[in-house]
């Protein structure tokens, strides 16, 4: 589900989380003049300049979309930010749980999965209506237990770095990432892949919306030359 608030894009994401656009610095016209810089020259045509982005994207010419900088205000699971966090290139600050006391926030999966037993790291969704409830019943059971002996812990006088390390990996936390095109494009090629986790994926997704929508020549010469896998291109053929 997408937003627009205050002329930002904002993302819902699983139960509880998002994505939301805080800032970009550049489009696609800023990887235009930065590739033409090295002439002295500047933007040209609409068909001259898209042509030139799907050339240096087909070409590997990538530098030119390191100066298209997004930043982003993300809501997500512990687990998937400690996924997201593996990229390097780009700024992270996240919410402080020494700093601050955390709220009664948890992603509760709707679906159980099973896991595969081919591929070790990933899983398969099934049909199972009976294991879904049980998996909803337990994880929803254990949050609540956690989040009660957290609060126990406060109460007590133990401090908060030490009383958080009963928390569960599925309580939600917030970061803001500073991120260019180049290495945004990178994220997708990782994450909208169907061999990363599900949950990832959806944020994946939600990042490749708003890409798509604020760099659409860029988006389309990725996923022409570089983007391989399926998800984005039922993003593309949606929003088409």
């Amino acid at each position: 589900m997408s937003a627009t608030e205050n002329n930002r894009l904002v993302h819902l994401v699983l139960d509880k989380g998002f994505v939301q656009e805080v800032d970009l610095v550049g489009n696609d016209n800023r990887a235009v003049e930065a590739a033409r810089v090295s002439f002295q020259q500047g933007l040209k045509s609409v068909d001259r300049d898209r042509s030139l982005i799907d050339y240096l994207i087909e070409n590997g010419h990538e530098s030119p979309f390191e100066h298209i900088v997004f930043t982003f205000r993300i809501k997500a699971p512990l687990f998937v930010a400690r996924q997201w966090f593996r990229h390097r290139i780009g700024s992270f600050n996240e919410i402080s749980a020494r700093y601050s006391e955390v709220s009664e926030e948890f992603y509760i999966p709707q679906t159980s999965r099973s896991q595969d037993t081919i591929n070790r790291q990933a899983s398969l969704f099934e049909d199972a209506p009976e294991k879904d409830n049980l998996l909803r019943e337990i994880v929803e059971e254990n949050c609540r237990q956690a989040y009660e002996r957290y609060q126990k812990l406060l109460s007590l006088g133990v401090a908060r770095e030490l009383a958080r390390i009963v928390l569960p990996l599925n309580l939600y936390t917030q970061w803001y990432w500073t991120v260019n095109a180049r290495s945004v494009m990178n994220f997708l090629v990782l994450r909208a892949d169907e061999h990363a986790q599900w949950e990832i994926q959806q944020y994946a997704l939600a990042v490749g919306t708003i890409f798509k929508e604020r760099c659409p020549w860029t988006f389309d010469a990725f996923m022409k030359h570089k983007y391989a896998g399926r998800l984005l291109e039922l993003l593309q053929r949606e929003c088409d």
